[in-house]
């Protein structure tokens, strides 16, 4: 006879001694959520275990012309939701249907060019019925998601993705953890890997993402830089006072130098100016105490990438020139302009 319970648990916990006791539940949990994990990667590795479904689920996906269509109920409706973002958000075009609701219209939203991920720990949940049989009348390929092999969900799935049994971290071995971070891990890996299969760019996740931090850092530096009459520009033979007068009516804490072509050839901070001030303002030049080696971007570098530029060093850089193919500063950014729109 199966134990409810397993050996050592009870079917009420002892309260708890303190935090010693909170932080071995919380041990005993992550080991058995790695473990379930590691189960999970092993399976991937044995292509008659999981390797080999996993690559023909991959291939389904990748050829299908319409929409990933997600589903589960419980525990597993909450990682199908996740898995949907994740698809969509990464290119994979995906939305998930409450099975209930599936019952009571919304299979009207399935189209005939669409997939169909379903997933059950059990295989058996009975609110998937109406997926299944919709699936079935219209021919629609279903991928189910599921620890039992012969279960009515792999029985009627065109590829099985059975992941491992594996405990559960609930010390009743009721609760769903260890096999719901199990789904969530292989979606992930399941999008991810069509990610890599359709070449999505940073870019493309740009696109998808235009809102907030993440949006902020996926844009293209020229979407925030400041350019035309706000640029300050200057020749190598402009006197010191002149060099000031720029730097403060642009107030960008720094002049770039540029020679005959618009190119630019150095740049004066404020960091450069301080020491230069014990000199004759009218009779000293810009070409005589710039940085002759400044560091600059081009239009395209995503903001990410600028943040970077901008605060690796010692010593942050306050204001960074964008430059074009042939150096003729097209803008200019500042850290405080980066930091405004949340990206740091």
């Amino acid at each position: 006879m199966t134990e409810l319970f397993p050996t050592g648990s009870q079917t009420q916990n002892a309260p708890s001694d303190g935090p010693s006791q909170a932080l071995e539940s919380a041990h005993a949990t992550l080991a058995a959520e790695i473990a379930g994990l590691v189960a999970v990667q092993s399976a991937l590795q044995a292509p008659e275990a999981l390797g080999n479904a996993f690559i023909q689920a991959v291939s389904l996906i990748a050829q299908v012309k319409g929409r990933v269509v997600v589903s589960g109920i419980g525990k597993s409706g909450h990682i199908g939701r996740k898995i949907q973002a994740t698809l969509a958000s990464t290119g994979t075009p995906a939305f998930f249907v409450h099975p209930a609701e599936a019952a009571h219209g919304d299979l009207g939203m399935i189209d005939s060019q669409d997939i169909v991920l379903l997933l059950s720990q059990s295989g058996e949940t009975s609110e998937l019925a109406a997926l299944l049989e919709h699936a079935a009348r219209h021919a629609l390929p279903v991928i189910g998601v599921t620890s039992s092999p012969d279960s009515t969900l792999a029985r009627a799935s065109r590829v099985v993705l059975c992941l491992p049994r594996a405990r559960e971290a609930c010390p009743m071995g009721l609760a769903p953890t260890t096999s719901t971070i199990m789904q969530l891990a292989l979606g992930d890996a399941l999008a991810l890997a069509l990610l890599e299969r359709r070449g999505f760019t940073a870019d493309d996740f740009g696109a998808f993402h235009p809102g907030g931090k993440l949006g902020s850092l996926l844009k293209p530096v020229w979407k925030l830089m400041h350019e035309g009459e706000a640029l300050p520009l200057g020749k190598a033979d402009m006197t010191l006072s002149n060099v000031i007068i720029e730097m403060t009516r642009k107030a960008f804490g720094c002049i770039g130098i540029v020679d005959e072509s618009g190119a630019l050839i150095g740049l004066v901070s404020d960091g450069d100016l301080r020491p230069a001030l014990t000199r004759h303002l009218d009779t000293a030049t810009a070409g005589e105490i710039m940085n002759h080696d400044p560091i600059t971007t081009k239009r395209d570098v995503l903001a990410q990438e600028v943040i970077h530029l901008m605060t690796a060093r010692r010593k942050a850089i306050n204001s960074l020139f964008i430059l074009d193919d042939d150096r003729r500063p097209v803008g200019i950014v500042r850290l405080h302009d980066l930091l405004r729109t949340g990206i740091a």
